[in-house]
């Protein structure tokens, strides 16, 4: 199956030659991904990748463009983080629909993970929610897509902290 995701990047002073550096890419296996260098410092690499499921596809993909650029540093893995115009997009429903989801649902509807003028949600928490609901289907794979890049995500993040006040801090949060 076909799988779409984004990885973003922060690269390396040393990868400032953008022809270079998609060349590289390309030799790494990652010639099914739209190349995004329009800002400085930073790759953005759009996937459309076949594999037996999300996971893999995200991480041969991690793999190819640690290949490629070994020194660049992985921001984030998309779609994982969104806004309610986010999640109405791929289920295809207005904003609006998702707001009076939400409002309506209060004590179910997943919490975000900021809270503001502008909250976030874990895509991958919000689809499952709806999926669970059902009558909401977004497109085959998104979820799977989006449970892999929460995983990555988290776990690219919880690498930096220290081991004891990872372990202190989930118990707190629990």
């Amino acid at each position: 199956m076909e799988y779409t995701f984004t990885l973003k990047y922060q690269l390396a002073s040393g990868d400032c030659d953008p022809n270079a550096l998609v060349e590289r890419l390309g030799e790494a296996g990652c010639d099914d991904a739209l190349v995004g260098i329009g800002q400085p410092g930073r790759l953005a690499l759009e996937f459309t990748r076949e594999a037996a499921d999300a996971d893999a596809a995200v991480r041969s993909a991690l793999a190819a463009v640690r290949r490629a650029a070994p020194a660049a540093q992985l921001i984030e893995v998309a779609p994982d983080l969104v806004g309610l115009t986010d999640v109405a997009e791929v289920v295809g429903v207005s904003r609006q629909n998702m707001r009076k989801l939400m409002l309506a649902h209060t004590g179910s509807f997943p919490a975000p993970v900021h809270e503001g003028s502008a909250s976030i949600w874990h895509l991958a928490d919000v689809l499952a929610w709806l999926q669970a609901r059902g009558g909401y289907a977004p497109a085959q794979g998104v979820l799977e897509v989006a449970q892999a890049a929460l995983q990555v995500n988290i776990a690219k993040e919880g690498r930096r902290l220290p081991a004891s006040t990872s372990k202190e801090l989930e118990a707190l949060a629990e």
